[in-house]
């Protein structure tokens, strides 16, 4: 695929590896359509340094993606604004644990809609748009949608459903459009803090012994982007070699 022009939205793009991975693309030539639900200062700068960098290359979209009307507005805003749309990035996340005998409803509901239903409607919306330019779908997983963490349950089942989201939907959306995922390990330290011993009993487990950082992020979505035409239903580890512990 060409950047020329092309149209990339990406969820949770306001902060983190989203804002990052929409710096990235940006730099490369591509259209951005940057979605935010809380962090609406953070989303605005971004669009106004991109769009004085190059004008009309970026809108900001504020979506809350647990409510349909809300999530189902935001791909025909992208056409309204852009009239095309050849990439997906489902990067928008919940992460919170729920120790057994503490899960509740609201808690389920949170990390489904964020991390599973979300993606699924956002690609079935995007779907007929991408495949009229040969596009592609990039689902942030986890490497926890493979192996559980302790006290995370309901968080690890979700990003297992997107995890099967990413496979089914390569078979079913193919030739037209691609389908892959990227599932990162440590990468950012958590914003609520991690004591150094928790840091290092991370690191341990490691076998590249360091963190990851977001422009192995942005490398990963690139090379699925532009160079890996051959590939679908492929979920690429970034994770510093944690899954072979």
């Amino acid at each position: 695929m060409t950047n020329d022009s092309a149209v990339v939205l990406i969820t949770g793009s306001g902060r983190r590896i989203g804002a990052a991975l929409a710096a990235d693309l940006h730099g490369g030539g591509y259209r951005i359509a940057l979605h935010y639900q809380n962090s609406a200062a953070e989303a605005a700068a971004l669009c106004t340094d991109f769009n004085q960098s190059r004008p009309d290359s970026a809108i900001a979209l504020q979506a809350n993606l647990g409510n349909p009307s809300s999530r189902d507005a935001l791909i025909p805003a992208v056409m309204a604004h852009f009239g095309r749309l050849d990439v997906l990035i489902n990067n928008a996340s919940s992460f919170f644990p729920t120790p057994i005998g503490s899960g509740s409803d609201a808690d389920w509901d949170a990390l489904f809609d964020a991390n599973a239903r979300a993606p699924f409607f956002l690609s079935q919306a995007a779907a007929p748009h991408l495949a009229q330019n040969n596009g592609c779908i990039i689902n942030l997983l986890d490497i926890f949608a493979e192996r559980p963490k302790p006290k995370h349950t309901v968080y690890c089942m979700a990003k297992a459903a997107q995890r099967m989201l990413t496979q089914s939907l390569a078979l079913e959306l193919a030739p037209e459009v691609r389908v892959n995922g990227i599932a990162p390990g440590a990468i950012l330290w958590p914003e609520s803090g991690k004591t150094p011993a928790q840091k290092q009993a991370i690191l341990d487990i490691t076998p590249l012994a360091r963190i990851g950082h977001v422009d192995e992020i942005c490398k990963a979505v690139r090379f699925l982007i532009e160079d890996a035409t051959y590939c679908t239903g492929q979920i690429l580890a970034v994770d510093g070699g944690r899954l072979l512990r």
